[in-house]
């Protein structure tokens, strides 16, 4: 399953986070997220403190845990989504 997941930086946290993320490896990166869950894109508005990532995972509760490693210092959402074959399947399977 792919997800989408949105944050907002707490407006007290910014600069902290801002160093915090701009100091980690690809390595601890790829820790973080943890071994079943797979980092497809990410993007961050720095302006607004905000971003979108979408992963993927056949495990919810592995998605639920990498967001829990940055709940205190942003709020964060997650959303399960489809890519543009899966939604045309889904919509040919209800026609």
């Amino acid at each position: 399953m792919k997800f989408m997941v949105t944050w907002r930086v707490h407006e007290d946290k910014r600069h902290e986070v801002l160093e915090a993320f701009s100091q980690m490896t690809p390595e601890e990166d790829r820790a973080d997220l943890g071994d079943a869950v797979r980092l497809i894109g990410r993007w961050h508005d720095v302006a607004s403190f905000t971003g979108v990532a979408i992963c993927e995972s056949d495990d919810a509760s592995a998605v639920a845990g990498w967001v829990l490693n940055w709940n205190s210092i942003m709020d964060c959402e997650v959303t399960p989504v489809l890519d543009d074959e899966e939604t045309r399947a889904l919509g040919r399977a209800k026609s």
